[in-house]
């Protein structure tokens, strides 16, 4: 789990990203405040979690931005660990926060069919 420790490590300042484990699975929660599902991807890419996330803002007509510190967009790529798989995922976002539950392969070798 080191490749995910030193992702988590190098993340910009304005994301935060706690994962926990169990014997079964991995849970990711990320901080989206702004984000709905209709605004938010996440998706399995090989051994990474990719999150894609529109913020939506409502600025009052008579309001204009002298300085804006929180970007619509929030793109994250991180590294999952070699036992965690897609296959029984699922994702869930609520006041601001998304959970990705990512179940662990079972703790069986798979073996590689070799053709002669």
């Amino acid at each position: 789990m080191s490749r995910l420790r030193d992702a988590l490590g190098n993340l910009p300042d304005a994301v935060f990203v706690d994962v926990l484990e169990s014997d079964d699975e991995y849970l990711l929660v990320v901080d989206v405040p702004g984000v709905t599902a209709d605004t938010l991807d996440v998706r399995v890419e090989g051994q990474k979690l990719v999150v894609d996330a529109h913020r939506e803002k409502d600025v009052p007509s008579e309001f204009e931005y002298r300085r804006e510190e929180r970007s619509l967009f929030l793109d994250v790529e991180l590294p999952l660990p070699l036992d965690a798989t897609d296959t029984g995922s699922s994702a869930s976002v609520e006041s601001g926060v998304l959970e990705v539950r990512l179940p662990k392969e079972g703790g069986e070798a798979r073996h590689v069919p070799i053709e002669e």
